[in-house]
């Protein structure tokens, strides 16, 4: 009788996390069969269309004839490239100078930076916007790049900063002892043992500047250096709004990020956890 008890608890948890996740999901159900519609379908009650249109997708991709997605799509992906490179590199190097070297007021200025993750991003918008204008580099990229290539932002350091702190330092007294450098022991013990929190660092990365909508449209201007985030925008400013090809380009513009996210999510789960573990 306990047995058959616990067996009818067990289904019971499994039947109600199962309905659970089909009301967490039924938003994206909907967004897949409004993709497929017309206009004049998006008002109807039912998830899915009597005659999906396909055309949508492509239709969408090349909504322009002087643009397409592919151009957008190249753009976004050649900055993330660059952002989530600078990000790992940068965070590495100064959670290594925190987490490792001796050095005067190290303390002082480690506390300085975790406040800097205190210090909401709106403050710093109009100043940094003067600056890049005053030095020509507005419509460019390097204002989204250039901040990941300088210290890869407070988060990302005290993430990685928990996780060297639990790896032994006898590994790097036994690289000193074979003629290592600090920086040879930088490269060849720190770097190899926290690829679980790099890879944390690269999804998180990936995901938030890919999703930085309001940067990408304050510095960009030139349609031909449009991110995927601004394209979408151009199909609201459309007389008629189609909003199928819209929902269909928004569906393929999550994406990358879902796929990168499931690519990595082992090490990702790692990184997380073993973060957690050692701080």
């Amino acid at each position: 009788m306990r047995g058959s008890g616990f067996k009818a608890s067990h289904a019971g948890s499994h039947v109600m996390l199962l309905a659970t996740s089909l009301l967490m999901l039924y938003p994206v159900f909907w967004w897949l069969g409004a993709s497929l519609k017309k206009n004049s379908e998006m008002s109807l009650p039912t998830i899915w269309p009597e005659q999906p249109m396909w055309e949508n997708f492509t239709k969408g991709w090349n909504f322009s004839a002087e643009y397409s997605f592919t151009t957008f799509f190249k753009n976004t992906l050649a900055m993330e490239f660059w952002n989530v490179l600078g990000a790992i590199i940068t965070s590495a190097l100064v959670a290594y100078g925190f987490g490792r070297l001796q050095f005067k007021l190290r303390g002082f200025w480690f506390s300085i930076l975790l406040l800097t993750m205190m210090l909401p991003g709106q403050v710093t918008i109009v100043p940094q916007y003067i600056m890049y204008n005053n030095l020509g580099l507005v419509n460019s990229y390097i204002p989204l790049i250039l901040p990941h290539f300088l210290g890869g932002g407070a988060f990302f350091v005290f993430l990685l900063v928990q996780f060297i702190r639990g790896i032994p330092r006898e590994l790097d007294e036994a690289a000193k002892i074979d003629g290592a450098s600090v920086y040879g022991i930088f490269l060849r013990v720190i770097f190899p043992l926290i690829k679980p929190a790099l890879v944390t660092v690269a999804i998180f990365t990936f995901i938030w500047s890919w999703d930085d909508f309001f940067g990408q449209v304050l510095y960009l201007s030139s349609i031909e250096k449009y991110t995927v985030g601004l394209g979408l925008r151009m199909f609201v400013d459309q007389f008629e709004i189609q909003w199928g090809q819209l929902l269909a380009m928004s569906l393929l513009s999550i994406l990358p990020s879902v796929i990168v996210f499931f690519a990595a999510q082992k090490h990702f789960v790692e990184g997380i956890a073993t973060t957690g573990i050692k701080g």
